[in-house]
């Protein structure tokens, strides 16, 4: 990601769309303060694509392979799920 002045951006436009058309992005500021991005569009691609695209931008979390996320627990009142399955198919005969 590159930042840069207004009056610069807006004197050597060419060379920082060309920037952009490599991949990066472009953060235009005016006086600091940020008031534009250039950035890439995204182009149609494959499955993988589009999620590497995702996790890029924070979205998407891939799950690492034999490993489940943590997560919390919830408590919830009445019977097990163990208890509670077995008498479902009872039901249904």
């Amino acid at each position: 990601m590159l930042i840069v002045g207004l009056r610069e951006a807006n004197m050597h436009f060419s060379k920082y769309l060309k920037l952009v058309r490599e991949g990066q992005e472009v953060i235009v500021t005016e006086r600091g303060n940020p008031i534009a991005v250039i950035k890439p569009l995204m182009k149609e691609g494959t499955p993988d694509d589009k999620i590497k695209n995702l996790e890029d931008q924070g979205i998407l979390r891939r799950a690492v392979k034999g490993k489940l996320p943590l997560g919390r627990t919830i408590a919830i009142a009445g019977k097990p799920l163990s208890e509670t399955m077995p008498e479902g198919r009872d039901e249904r005969f």
